[in-house]
Parts: C-alpha cells; sequence; structure tokens
C-alpha cells in the first residue's frame, strides 16, 4: 500500500510538471497550429459559425463580437489554450492537456525537453510517443556525441532507448574503473578498439569523472594525442585557449611529467592551429611553452589565498621576458589582464 502510495504521487508530481511544461512551450509557439486544435474542438463542441453560447455567463455571444473577446482571453493566456484546457471528456480526467490530441511534431517537440527519467515516466501515459526512436537517439547524441556505432548500419533488433540504458551502464562503469569501461563499450559493438575513436568519445562526452579520465590518459598517451588534435584553437587567445584545454584534459594537481606533457602538446597544437601570428609574434613552440608555465603560475599567485604578496604586472612582465626576450612587453602585459579579469586557466 505504501509503495503504491508513493508510485501515485511520484506521477502526479509528474503530471502537474508536465502541465506547466506544456503551459510553457505552448505560449511560445505561433497560433498556426494551436488553431487547428482549436477548430477541431469547436467544431466537436457545436459552436456555429454565427455565434457560440458561452458556458461561463450563460449567453449568446454574437459573432462580431468574438474577436473583441478572443483579445481578452489572449490576455488570459491565449484563446486557443483556453479551449483545449475547456476540452475535457469527462470530470473524471485531471485537466492537463493529452498530448495525443495535439500535431505529433508538436508532441515530440514537447517530450524532447524531458531527460531520460522523465521520458521513462511519460511512457507510462503516452507509450507510443515517449517510445518513439528519435526521442532516444536525441537523447542519446545529445549526452554522447560520438560513437562508432552511430555512423554503422544498426543490428537486428536495434534501438536507441536500449543503447542509452547501455551508454550509461558504460559511463558508470568508466567511473568507476576506465578500463573496464571501455571495454564494456567495445563489447557492445558501441566503440570500435581505435585510439581515434575513444579520443572522440571522450571529447563529445561530459558525463565522465574527470579524475578518472585523467587517470586513463596518462596511462593510453596515444588517446591523449589523438584528443590534442581534436582541439582547434585557431583566431584564440592564449589563455582562453588554455582554459579550453583544461576543460577538456584537466591538469594534475601537482607538477610532474604528465604536466609538462599536456604543455608540451598543448604548445605545438596552439601553434599549429595560428601559424600566421606565431610568424608575427616571432613566437615558436618552446617560447608557448614558457608562456603556459608563466600563465600557471601567476593564476595560482593571484587566486591563492595563502600568497598575501600579489605578483604584480611589471614584475609578470619583467620575470616572463627574462624567460622569453622575444615576446613584446604589451602581449605580456595583455597576458596579464587577462588572468587579472578572468582567473585561473586550469580551475
Amino acid at each position: 500500500m505504501k509503495t503504491g502510495y508513493l508510485v501515485s504521487i511520484t506521477l502526479t508530481e509528474f503530471t502537474f510538471y508536465l502541465f506547466r511544461s506544456v503551459l510553457k512551450f505552448c505560449s511560445q509557439m505561433g497560433q498556426g497550429l494551436w488553431r487547428i486544435a482549436r477548430n477541431q474542438q469547436l467544431q466537436q463542441q457545436g459552436y456555429s459559425g454565427q455565434g457560440y453560447l458561452s458556458r461561463e455567463h450563460g449567453r449568446r455571444i454574437p459573432a462580431n463580437n468574438v474577436s473583441s473577446t478572443s483579445h481578452r482571453k489572449q490576455a488570459q493566456g491565449g484563446i486557443d489554450i483556453y479551449h483545449l484546457l475547456k476540452a475535457r471528456k469527462s470530470k473524471e480526467q485531471e485537466g492537463f492537456i493529452n498530448l495525443e490530441m495535439l500535431p505529433p511534431e508538436l508532441s515530440f517537440t514537447i517530450l524532447s525537453y524531458l531527460n531520460a527519467t522523465d521520458l521513462c515516466l511519460a511512457s507510462c501515459v503516452w507509450q507510443d510517443l515517449a517510445n518513439d526512436e528519435l526521442l532516444w537517439q536525441g537523447l542519446c547524441k545529445s549526452t554522447w556525441g560520438h560513437c562508432s556505432i552511430y555512423n554503422k548500419n544498426p543490428p537486428l533488433g536495434f534501438s536507441f532507448r536500449k543503447l542509452y540504458m547501455q551508454l550509461d551502464e558504460g559511463s558508470l562503469t568508466f567511473n568507476a574503473n576506465p578500463d573496464e569501461g571501455v571495454n564494456y563499450f567495445m563489447s557492445k559493438g558501441i566503440l570500435d578498439d581505435s585510439p581515434k575513436e575513444i579520443a572522440k568519445f571522450i571529447f563529445c562526452t561530459r558525463t565522465l569523472n574527470w579524475k578518472k579520465l585523467r587517470i586513463y590518459l596518462d596511462e593510453r598517451r596515444d588517446v591523449l594525442d589523438d584528443l590534442v588534435t581534436l582541439h582547434n584553437f585557431r583566431n584564440q587567445f592564449l589563455p582562453n585557449a588554455l582554459r579550453e584545454f583544461f576543460r577538456h584534459i584537466h591538469a594534475p594537481e601537482e607538477r610532474g611529467e604528465y604536466l609538462e606533457t599536456l604543455i608540451t602538446k598543448f604548445s605545438h597544437r596552439f601553434c599549429a592551429c595560428n601559424p600566421d601570428l606565431m610568424r608575427e609574434l616571432g613566437l615558436s613552440p618552446d617560447a608557448v611553452y614558457v608562456l603556459c608555465y608563466s600563465l600557471i603560475l601567476l593564476s595560482i599567485d593571484l587566486t591563492s589565498p595563502h600568497v598575501k604578496n600579489k605578483m604584480s604586472k611589471r614584475e609578470f612582465i619583467r620575470n616572463t621576458r627574462r624567460a622569453a626576450q622575444n615576446i613584446s612587453e604589451d602581449f605580456v602585459g595583455h597576458l596579464y589582464d587577462n588572468i587579472y579579469l578572468i582567473g585561473h586557466v586550469a580551475a
């Protein structure tokens, strides 16, 4: 009895939430789609083209007053929404809009805003709509942007709903043990045994634990190489490009060989993406490497609460130009301003 009561509460809360979402979405839609549903409802209720009987006031409203009445209804939320809310077949209905009464395109658009859990709950009410393959395909590709199976002919009995469950299971496995997670994806045919395919999967997925991912990339340098080449730093300012790099490939908590490897790979990739800028500024990958280390140290100095005497802009310019003499003073000054205003490059 208690379990049934909790399930009833969950479905009631879901229905209320979905009803509010429908109203919010419908208020932003054009009147074209709603006019079709309104005309059908008016025909079912027996309204004539000359006038109709108001259920609220018990009097007949002439056709020439329909325009002014519709303006009043639109001010209260839209005449079309008003009539849809009134279109209930019996008093036993809960008062929420039945998605099966709407045009299919509109129903699928509304359901596309739900996550996997809410979509499963929606399938209890609208089984045919909520189990549509396009909805689950959108959920898969919005969470896991690249999988090898996307580019293959689907096997017999394939469904994107089942694929979503496998991707979710594999991600949880990866967050516990990265090697077992990758092996799970390969065993299900989701990923090919290729460093480039694994790198694309990591690059397009945001559900992987960054600590486990850092350990995995430290062990799989071949995957790390392909992952770095997926970044495009063209026409980006150096500190901003470094932030984007460390958002995908998190920096270690301590200095060491892995951090040096990351900065080295970033420096070469940044120069490859901006050859004209490198020639204009006279920078080489080694100079960019020095600048990246300077930016990391400056970020720690300016953001750490343990450092009381913060490095000034003049000190940063002097120290940086000692290590890389070919860099202009204005360029180094802009680097300092970026860190001072935006913050840590590896936060």
